[in-house]
């Protein structure tokens, strides 16, 4: 899609384009207006349950937690200026929920990740990976990324309810198809209106807790060298493969195919997520990355400023300052067949983009395959992105043919 100098793209329909009037928008501004609080919403399927386990499973301090991803978010927000979320380190947080893994452990991995992506940054690594991976492989690792959350979406958030859930899922679902690309009533907070209403009505007792509202400030912690080495092994080094290929090239990819007038390189991406894993560990914060699924789900939802992570950065943020105490009670409240139905959006919108891959059997079947070995093999993401670059550069065209 072409975009006109100082002009808004607006939104498209998952796996279809339609005309939508272009609005006037000054270059770099950032807006704060109804369709980026509705893009701010875009991502909570994938943000809000990850950041709930941890807290929950490693016994970490909400307050912390909250207050540093909400100033991560506002910071990229301001310094991107696009709808670029942040987003907990998902291979880790998928490691620490399951393992029961401690605080420590996670902080010091946060902080490894943090000086191995500086590493690859200032060596220059970044900028040449970025130069030899083949769309393809990247649109494969979106493709596998955007089945992941689908699946995800289907299998465990839609029923979580049972026969309220399917109901509950079809009706957010119906909603969501009506009024998507609409930017006089766009869908997010509909949805979260429908979430809350339907949690008042079924799961009120879960506000019957007190002592809620109280001031907290991030405690400083200082990772130990012990729990860095533990981090680096059994956390930071199982989250690369799926940070080079996701948090890195797949989002340059997205904002590209989004944004094609402001062109951010992959230098740049690396850096801030750098620079964030450097910082959260000594206040308590999880680490965190850049995504394309988090782009993806903001744009779908509606937003195309800073604006949007700028908005939920600031609940993010407020939450933790005075809600922190009764947060483990809170998110029994709201019905996970709601966020399963904008996980489900957030992950079309991803799988969508190999449309642009068509003409191309080679690429598209190299996409396929890609996304594939992601979801299905060990280690799927660096299966993916070798096994793809392999394909890529000995031959596609041969198994294109089979």
């Amino acid at each position: 899609m072409s975009v006109r100098p100082k002009f808004q793209v607006l939104s498209q329909n998952v796996g279809a384009q339609r005309a939508v009037p272009l609005l006037p928008v000054h270059e770099g501004a950032i807006r704060f207006d109804r369709n980026e609080l509705s893009g701010a919403f875009g991502d909570i399927g994938t943000v809000f349950p990850l950041l709930a386990s941890m807290i929950i499973v490693a016994g970490l301090d909400a307050a912390s937690v909250l207050v540093m991803f909400g100033l991560m978010q506002i910071t990229t927000g301001l310094v991107y200026r696009l709808p670029m979320p942040v987003q907990p380190l998902k291979a880790m947080a998928v490691i620490v929920i399951t393992q029961h893994l401690t605080s420590n452990v996670l902080y010091g991995g946060g902080l490894a990740i943090g000086v191995l992506m500086l590493i690859l940054v200032l060596t220059g690594f970044i900028d040449w990976f970025g130069r030899i991976v083949p769309k393809a492989v990247i649109r494969g690792v979106q493709f596998g990324l955007g089945l992941q959350l689908s699946l995800l979406a289907l299998k465990e958030y839609v029923p979580s309810d049972s026969g309220f859930g399917f109901g509950l899922a079809a009706a957010g679902f119906l909603i969501t198809i009506v009024l998507l690309g609409n930017r006089r009533i766009p869908p997010a907070p509909i949805l979260l209106l429908l979430g809350a209403a339907y949690g008042l009505v079924f799961k009120a007792d879960a506000l019957l807790w007190t002592g809620a509202v109280e001031f907290h400030l991030p405690q400083f912690t200082v990772p130990q060298k012990e729990d860095i080495l533990t981090g680096l092994i059994v956390l930071a080094l199982p989250q690369i493969p799926l940070s080079l290929g996701n948090s890195l090239l797949a989002t340059r990819r997205i904002i590209k195919d989004l944004f094609p007038n402001k062109p951010i390189t992959i230098r740049k991406i690396a850096f801030t997520y750098a620079a964030m894993n450097l910082i959260n560990p000594f206040f308590g914060g999880v680490p965190t990355c850049h995504g394309s699924g988090g782009i993806a789900g903001h744009y779908a939802f509606g937003a195309r400023t800073g604006g949007s992570v700028i908005f939920i950065g600031l609940l993010y943020l407020l939450s933790g300052l005075f809600l922190s105490s009764g947060f483990s009670t809170v998110i029994q409240l709201f019905p996970k067949p709601i966020l399963g139905v904008i996980l489900l959006f957030e992950g079309l919108t991803l799988i969508r983009f190999l449309t642009d891959l068509a003409e191309s059997r080679a690429d598209f079947t190299l996409a396929i395959l890609v996304g594939l070995a992601a979801v299905t093999l060990p280690y799927g993401y660096l299966s993916g992105l070798i096994g793809g670059m392999l394909l890529a550069y000995l031959g596609k065209e041969r198994f294109a043919q089979l």
